[in-house]
């Protein structure tokens, strides 16, 4: 393809990703779409209004717009950092979640990278002193900014209407907005409305649960905790387990299950208890449940478990799962139906009332911040765009960030058995060449994951130094239905760890009919 050619698709690629604005707000046809307005004929101050300024709303109101709709979004918070909330536009992910959170992992990873420079001949390496203020100011200034590239570019700029505000529900077309600034309240009527508020740390009621702090507090500590006790076992906590001990501080995980990360593949569940064992200071307490925390005179807290032992400890974070926030959004009013904290909701993303949907952590379907993306869009398109795209929620990828990482996408050896009866399981675990040669006991693991009869991989779990950024490529191909012999004809690069993938040659263990077997007659 010649130059002239190539620069001519450029710029119609640049001109449909820039076209953000319709002069007339004409709303795309729905020719295409199952979803139809089911709003009636009536005039509405907005086609769409959306509660909540996270990942999923954010999308939803970017596209919508684009597609000539009228649209508002309603955040209670356009900078973070405020009690109770601490979160502000860009949701959990931005202020309290994916982003500071990674930003203290790549803090947390430098002494384990000084600990091997001797190793590789530098003499004399310290790891110095970690400055916990320092880094929080870094931090902080970071969120402020991305909170002014969501509201001012991502936002505003694509003709979005953004009011710091909660939102409340007066029936199905109209909504009660509540005013951050003033506590004034104002009523609104929008044609659809999407709610996209997320969820909320939960803590159980056990004596002293009030000196307990949780994934949101814990960027805003004035002082790192010395010595700090995480409660769970799902990924946030063996996030903030793994962070902090790189940090500096004394970590003890209780976990009242037997093995942590409940519905990951099991051999990566073991193997990641095994590195922390082996190369982290993390005391791994399971089968463990606190039941009182103490708060001492001198300021420090007692945990109690359910056996009467006891750690002395500066702080107690809670990462036990997470919880709808649908206190205030007053939905029955409008007839929406709930489960428990969450909005059940179909393919999609519509509940009960045909014209108010849900997307996002709020729906309780996979809690990440891609798949509220993928939901927000999908809704948009389907409503404004003309299109019928429902949410596909399976071969998401997915990455714990600990030390080691683990990098997942697909079936789990379980899930696969059960499913497909028949699959062909290649798995290796080695010390990589960056740990092998500063003789580090550091391991890694690669898994695949093949259904016997068809040969496409279905799953594939890896444990190692940036197995998100490496499955993150992989699930291009496991998605689009790559079979093990396009692996294996895929040359690998030399010398990596990734080149794994495409190396395994002999499965290690196969199941029939759902039952393991190391050999075939």
């Amino acid at each position: 393809m010649n130059l002239p050619v190539l620069l001519l698709l450029a710029l119609a690629a640049a001109s449909s990703a820039f076209h953000l604005r319709h002069p007339a707000r004409a709303v795309a046809p729905r020719s295409s779409s199952r979803l139809q307005s089911a709003a009636g004929d009536g005039e509405y101050d907005y086609d769409l209004l959306v509660i909540g300024g996270g990942s999923g709303g954010v999308r939803a109101s970017r596209i919508a717009s684009g597609y000539g709709a009228k649209v508002a979004l309603l955040e209670s918070r356009l900078t973070h950092g405020i009690a109770p909330e601490y979160s502000a536009i860009g949701g959990t992910c931005v202020n309290v979640g994916c982003v500071p959170k990674k930003l203290m992992v790549f803090a947390s990873r430098y002494p384990g990278e000084i600990k091997e420079m001797e190793g590789y001949g530098w003499k004399g390496a310290t790891e110095g002193k970690f400055i916990w203020k320092a880094f929080l100011e870094n931090k902080n200034a970071e969120i402020t900014r991305l909170n002014n590239v969501y509201q001012n570019f991502v936002l505003k700029n694509a003709g979005v209407e953004v009011i710091e505000a909660t939102g409340s529900l007066a029936g199905p077309n109209a909504v009660n907005v509540h005013h951050t600034a003033t506590g004034e309240t104002e009523t609104v009527t929008a044609k659809n409305v999407l709610v996209a508020v997320g969820g909320w740390p939960f803590k159980p009621d056990i004596p002293g649960i009030e000196h307990a702090i949780t994934s949101n507090e814990i960027f805003y500590l004035d002082e790192q905790p010395k010595r700090m006790v995480v409660v769970g076992g799902g990924f946030i906590a063996l996030e903030f387990a793994s962070i902090m001990d790189g940090l500096g501080s004394d970590v003890t995980l209780m976990y009242r299950g037997d093995l942590f990360l409940r519905g990951f593949d099991d051999d990566m569940r073991t193997h990641l208890k095994e590195e922390m064992e082996g190369n982290s200071g993390i005391d791994l307490q399971f089968n463990t449940d606190p039941k009182e925390i103490v708060k001492k005179d001198d300021g420090s807290l007692l945990v109690i478990d359910q056996n009467g032992n006891e750690v002395e400890c500066d702080a107690v974070l809670y990462a036990t799962g997470r919880k709808g926030k649908i206190e205030g959004l007053d939905l029955d009013a409008a007839g929406v139906k709930t489960e428990n904290s969450f909005i059940p909701v179909n393919e999609y993303s519509q509940t009960n009332v045909p014209n108010i949907y849900a997307v996002g952590d709020i729906t309780d379907r996979i809690a990440l911040t891609p798949v509220a993306l993928m939901e927000g869009h999908r809704l948009a398109d389907t409503l404004f765009g003309g299109k019928d795209r429902p949410v596909d929620h399976e071969y998401v990828a997915s990455t714990v960030f600990t030390t080691p990482e683990i990098g997942t996408v697909g079936y789990s050896e379980a899930e696969a058995a059960e499913k497909f009866g028949d699959i062909d399981v290649y798995k290796n675990r080695f010390r990589a060449m960056k740990h092998s040669f500063p003789k580090s006991e550091t391991y890694s693991l690669f898994k695949l994951i093949v259904e016997s009869k068809t040969q496409r991989v279905v799953g594939c779990h890896v444990a190692t130094d940036g197995a998100g950024e490496m499955v993150q490529g992989v699930a291009i191909a496991i998605k689009m239905g790559a079979t093990k012999d396009d692996f294996d004809n895929t040359i690998g690069i030399h010398p990596t760890s990734a080149e794994e993938l495409v190396t395994m040659r002999t499965p290690s263990y196969f199941y029939r009919d759902g039952a393991k077997t190391d050999t075939l007659e």
